[in-house]
């Protein structure tokens, strides 16, 4: 089994660390010059005691809406906006300290990155209110805000950094939701792709793997029905064809079951190939399509997924000639090339998949040529007959 992957630091520190250690450490800043503490500066006028008891009050819930983060977003940002709005007030200061302003930033960005946009939009509503509904408290509701200003009583400077802050935490978390949920898209995509191509992949070695053999079957069976009164002894050696194609399609099958269940770490299953060629072409010989196979340049042994896709290519070329050509004979030829395989199969019958049917078989040979970015052309001959030719890219050196 391979090792899990050590999650990042954002995601092993939960969010109650990341509001709550900025903020009691705030806390903890603005009421240290109240204790006397050596080396420490002191300020002469300490909290009143309802500041202190705003103080406590504060120093509660703020921590409390920090623990509720992850499970109730918005109720949290509540608790710590009225936990940082307590001990402000109970400080006296001028406004709510950068470093309480933080934490509240991070619970904004936390929820732009967890929830949606509306909720995310609300919270960050709630953080930028929290700053005149301060100055509001401290000034009075008697006196325009304004003029509290104007006389020194606040800091338009500082607020506006508060409520900057308060804006990227939210861009930021924004951006790092939508990015989540892209890359969500991206991969439930790549997995419908991939999904759809293995399908069709399935779907071309199924018509590839039976539709021969059904092929000749019919054609044996067929000629077994014609002479079984006159020629019985021809007509028990063309069941005995079925049968025997009969047997090797159920095992072609059982191997493709096997290959598709077969875990990574096992062995692979042995597929078709080039090699088969030859008993492809006894067999359809056997059947009465006399199958005659040529092969130029020097033969050597090419990538599992070219050889597979050209004995598919002709395999499916020779069935249809079976079922549609109406003719005894066709051929197939192999041109061995330095950098590509061209085949070819021809006959002189009178055309197949060109006005009816599906033509489910030229459509599957042209996916497996565009996937090796190959060439492929299927028409009939002006001579008469078909032929289907494809140019498989096969370098020498793909092989090794």
């Amino acid at each position: 089994m391979p090792a899990t992957p050590t999650r990042p630091l954002l995601k092993r520190v939960p969010p109650v660390a990341w509001t709550a250690v900025p903020w009691i450490y705030g806390t903890l800043f603005a009421i240290r010059a109240f204790f006397h503490l050596p080396l420490m500066p002191t300020d002469p006028f300490p909290p009143t005691p309802d500041g202190w008891v705003l103080i406590a009050s504060g120093s509660v819930l703020a921590p409390a809406g920090c623990a509720l983060l992850r499970r109730r977003p918005l109720p949290a940002l509540g608790l710590l906006l009225a936990g940082t709005y307590a001990v402000t007030l109970g400080l006296n200061g001028l406004t709510v300290g950068l470093v309480h302003y933080a934490a509240i930033d991070i619970a904004v960005g936390w929820i732009a990155t967890t929830a949606d946009r509306r909720r995310s939009l609300t919270a960050l509503a709630l953080a930028i209110a929290v700053l005149p509904a301060h100055q509001l408290t401290r000034t009075g509701l008697g006196r325009p805000l304004l003029a509290a200003y104007d006389n020194g009583r606040g800091d338009w400077q500082s607020w506006s950094v508060l409520v900057l802050t308060a804006v990227v935490a939210w861009l930021i978390g924004n951006s790092v939701r939508q990015n989540r949920a892209y890359a969500e898209r991206l991969t439930t995509q790549a997995a419908t792709q991939a999904v759809t191509a293995e399908r069709l992949r399935i779907a071309r070695e199924m018509h590839d793997t039976v539709a021969h053999s059904i092929g000749i079957i019919a054609l044996q069976a067929g000629a077994a029905a014609r002479v079984t009164t006159t020629q019985p002894e021809a007509a028990r050696e063309a069941m005995r064809a079925v049968e025997h194609e009969g047997r090797e399609t159920l095992a072609g099958l059982r191997r493709m079951l096997v290959a598709l269940r077969a875990a990574d770490s096992e062995p692979p299953v042995a597929a078709a190939g080039l090699g088969d060629l030859d008993r492809l072409a006894a067999t359809t010989t056997a059947a009465g399509v006399r199958v005659e196979v040529r092969r130029r340049g020097e033969p050597r042994q090419l990538p599992p997924d070219i050889d597979l896709s050209a004995f598919r290519i002709v395999q499916e070329s020779v069935t249809n000639v079976v079922r549609h050509a109406g003719t005894r004979a066709c051929r197939v030829t192999l041109d061995y090339r330095a950098d590509e395989l061209a085949l070819e199969v021809t006959d002189d019958g009178r055309g197949h998949e060109t006005g009816t049917g599906t033509g489910f078989g030229l459509a599957g040979m042209r996916e497996r040529v565009a996937l090796l970015h190959g060439e492929f052309t299927a028409a009939p001959r002006p001579e008469g007959g078909f032929r289907v030719a494809a140019r498989l890219p096969a370098p020498a050196t793909a092989a090794r």
